[in-house]
């Protein structure tokens, strides 16, 4: 797997907290940054996944609730 860069500015006091707590953890501290950003990128897939999957769940039901209506057009 290719390597890729990413730069972002922080302000010093940030980057002071990320370093000691990486350190803290005997990590090194762009590892830490990759875990850190992974776990947040995993935390915003799942709640999108979830806010979609509620989104989609209504409009079944939505769906469902037309056809129970429609059980009653006399083929009963």
């Amino acid at each position: 797997m290719a390597a890729a860069t990413l730069s972002f500015r922080a302000s010093f006091e940030f980057a002071e907290q990320t370093k000691s707590l990486a350190s803290l953890f005997n990590m090194p501290s762009s590892e830490y940054l990759r875990e850190a950003v992974r776990e947040k990128n995993e935390r915003v897939l799942k709640e999108r996944m979830t806010y979609l999957s509620k989104q989609l769940s209504g409009q079944h039901l939505v769906e469902n609730e037309a056809m129970d209506t429609a059980a009653g057009d006399g083929l009963e």
